[in-house]
């Protein structure tokens, strides 16, 4: 029987499928076609079946799905990166230092911000992300995107309510117009790895005419909505304030949540939101390093062991770059797996197969594209991580999950596949040149803090 002709195989590897069974692949085969998946089995049956262009030895390595980060903000923080101080509350954070620094990007540094994060995923394998909804100039961000090489949804900044900073002031018909136009011009970017959903800022930034006008535009664009909501306990006693009942009890008699739906953050939520969330469908981003940097009381009395319990999908994001500071999901995914149980002093809460789970599957199932990413299984695509096994945090290699969630962390990750195409080869992005991207990112960093104006509060202070 002839061989059939491919474009990628790897062989003699470990497969940690995240099929439905679980399956973990010993002495096992990858094989890639164009952008999808086309077979995997054991390495003595493929390697006769297949005539590849490239055959790579996967001995070294422990091939994952792309993880899915499903919480981060692309624009306005990654250039700025620590800057922003510690010690301030969440609403000074927000509103005192991100938003002006987000109102100082030029468009050719929201671009370049976009791509230094983009980068920080894709090498510490994170194949696909869905944006926070502070972009201000989508059109530059989405072609910086699609030349480095990475999968995401994105959205631009949309509110109608905060009187400042002037660069990003919008009326509602302002703000619905910038919506329509975002999912109008960027629905299907690079043949739907890019593609705009219809995103608002959340916390108590929007008027119901804007969260309703929102809600209707991912409806009839058959697509996604996102915002932050319940952070810290500023946006329920917004809501309280003006409307006299909690945010996602009013977002649902608006008609906001639905299983189109993700909320950021959701850690100050009652039992009858999570009820809420659980019976629309509604998902969940769960970023734990900005919930423990911003201290918002997330290991006293965060709710995602009842939003997992309730049956709510839970996926776990990164946030922005002075609420989190990194970009690696093998980081977070690690604090999931361990900040529920101290908190409620269980060592059953959140195993490590869980926690991987939903950094891949559930974040598939948070952007409604399960059907094509989140786990390694033939038709699907070939968004895949080969982590390095010749490492010391690698070995011994007992126990795969653990492994992953406990011990490695983004800096094994070796090679990275998106849509079957080789984005990152030898721990070095294939796309652009890298130390190139740094030398800049780093004079544009320095740049746009000048220009605000906002004081260097570092205690250590550079000689």
């Amino acid at each position: 029987m002839p061989r059939a002709h491919i474009d990628t195989l790897i062989n003699n590897t470990m497969v940690v499928t995240m099929n439905a069974d679980r399956h973990v692949l010993a002495d096992a085969s990858v094989a890639i076609n164009r952008d999808r998946i086309v077979d995997i089995g054991k390495t003595a049956e493929l390697d006769s079946r297949y005539d590849a262009r490239e055959t790579i030895d996967g001995s070294r390595f422990v091939v994952t799905p792309g993880m899915v980060n499903t919480h981060v903000h692309l624009t306005g923080e990654p250039l700025t990166k620590g800057y922003a101080p510690e010690n301030i509350d969440l609403d000074t954070l927000i509103f005192d230092w991100l938003c002006p620094m987000y109102g100082m990007y030029t468009e050719d540094e929201e671009r370049l911000s976009a791509q230094l994060l983009a980068t920080e995923m894709l090498k510490s394998g994170t194949t696909c992300f869905l944006e926070a909804g502070s972009i201000k100039y989508v059109d530059a961000v989405v072609d910086g995107l699609v030349e480095i090489g990475i999968r995401g949804r994105v959205g631009k900044w949309i509110w109608d309510l905060p009187p400042e900073p002037l660069p990003l002031r919008q009326s509602t018909v302002e703000a619905i117009a910038n919506l329509e136009k975002t999912l109008a011009d960027h629905r299907n970017a690079a043949g739907g790895r890019i593609q705009a959903w219809a995103m608002v800022l959340g916390h108590t930034t929007c008027s119901d005419e804007l969260w309703t006008a929102a809600a209707d535009a991912a409806k009839r664009w058959e697509t996604g909505i996102n915002f932050h909501m319940s952070h810290g306990p500023g946006d329920a006693a917004g809501f309280a304030e003006q409307y006299g009942e909690r945010p996602l009890e009013h977002l649902d008699r608006l008609g906001v949540l639905g299983p189109n739906c993700v909320v950021a953050h959701a850690v100050h939520v009652t039992d009858a939101e999570i009820d809420l969330l659980a019976r629309s469908g509604t998902s969940v981003a769960h970023a734990p390093t900005a919930a423990l940097r911003c201290s918002v009381g997330v290991t006293q009395i965060g709710r995602v062991p009842e939003l997992v319990k309730a049956g709510v999908n839970v996926s776990i994001g990164i946030d922005g770059c002075n609420a989190s500071n990194y970009a690696d999901m093998m980081r977070a995914t690690y604090l999931v797996a361990g900040l529920y149980k101290d908190a409620r002093r269980d060592p059953s809460m959140f195993p490590s197969e869980m926690a991987f789970e939903m950094a891949t599957l559930g974040g598939a199932r948070s952007i409604h594209a399960e059907h094509e990413i989140g786990s390694i299984e033939v038709g699907k695509k070939a968004d895949l991580v080969l982590h390095d096994r010749l490492r010391p945090e690698w070995t011994p290699l007992l126990n795969v999950a653990a492994q992953l969630v406990w011990s490695a962390d983004g800096r094994g990750v070796h090679t990275v596949f998106v849509d079957g195409r080789k984005v990152v080869d030898n721990y070095s992005l294939t796309t652009i040149d890298e130390v190139a991207l740094y030398r800049r990112a780093q004079t544009a960093g320095e740049a746009i803090v000048a220009r605000s104006g906002l004081p260097d509060l570092s205690t250590w202070k550079v000689i």
